[in-house]
């Protein structure tokens, strides 16, 4: 086994991370988020003009990069996320695609009922659990805040099936709050490059925050989990692809 301890690596065939991650059930019946993958070794922490090289080098490569979620308002991004966890983007807007065209407000969803919205999404992983929270979050959508969504990381979190990781999310794409929200990529990527690199996720969420120049924390999500789905991949890294080969610290780099 792998595993973070007193600094040293272990390797785990699943790596577990702490339950406001995700929601999948732990003995105890708790959320938790299973990353089926090896976590990288921590690199070392790069320092201050190598990382602005680093994110202005993305910049110049996409400026204004975009999550991969479909949806139409801060609703649908928030039932989009909820239900991408243990499920891919594109799965997920596989699902949605009908789905939002007859239920793009909490109330529409509600009067669309949890046994129609499970036969849209029954094809997305833990889809009866999903649907569930989907429901709860949309009641008290409609009852405590008038069918909108909140701006706030605590209104948010409060949500049925809402972590921190979605409730960041929200922030960001919709709010446009230069929120983090850290899944399998940034943190693989954060720690192999040595540019936000933590045991955890919410450690690499502050040093995200810490690290990452201010000019470039509004993106910095996308940019990085991007990098991470497409080139910084977990068993097979593309670093002769990579813009940031020369800068990165990861020990075991291809070129």
């Amino acid at each position: 086994m792998q595993d973070f301890r007193a600094g040293q690596l272990f390797r785990p065939s699943f790596y577990i991370l702490p339950p406001e991650h995700g929601p999948l059930w732990s003995g105890q019946g708790l959320p938790v988020w299973v990353f089926p993958c090896i976590p990288p070794p921590m690199a070392k922490q790069l320092d201050y003009h190598t990382i602005r090289e680093i994110f202005s080098r993305f910049h110049e490569a996409d400026a204004a990069p975009k999550g991969e979620l479909d949806h139409v308002n801060a609703y649908t991004l928030v039932v989009a996320v909820a239900l991408s966890a243990q499920a891919t983007d594109v799965g997920v807007n596989r699902a949605t695609a009908e789905l939002f065209k007859i239920a793009d407000t909490p109330q529409k969803m509600l009067d669309l009922g949890e046994e129609a919205l499970i036969e849209h999404i029954k094809t997305i992983g833990l889809y009866r659990n999903k649907a569930k929270n989907v429901m709860k979050l949309s009641r008290i959508l409609v009852d405590d805040y008038g069918g909108e969504v909140p701006n706030s990381r605590a209104a948010l979190e409060s949500l049925p099936g809402v972590g921190r990781k979605t409730a960041n999310v929200v922030l960001n794409m919709w709010w446009r709050y230069p929120a983090q929200a850290v899944d399998t990529h940034i943190f693989r990527f954060g720690n192999r490059s040595g540019v936000c690199p933590g045991k955890d996720v919410v450690a690499v969420e502050r040093a995200i925050e810490d690290n990452i120049p201010v000019d470039f924390q509004l993106h910095a999500h996308h940019w990085m989990i991007l990098h991470g789905r497409y080139v910084c991949k977990a068993r097979k890294p593309m670093c002769g692809n990579c813009l940031i080969r020369d800068l990165c610290m990861f020990e075991e780099k291809q070129l």
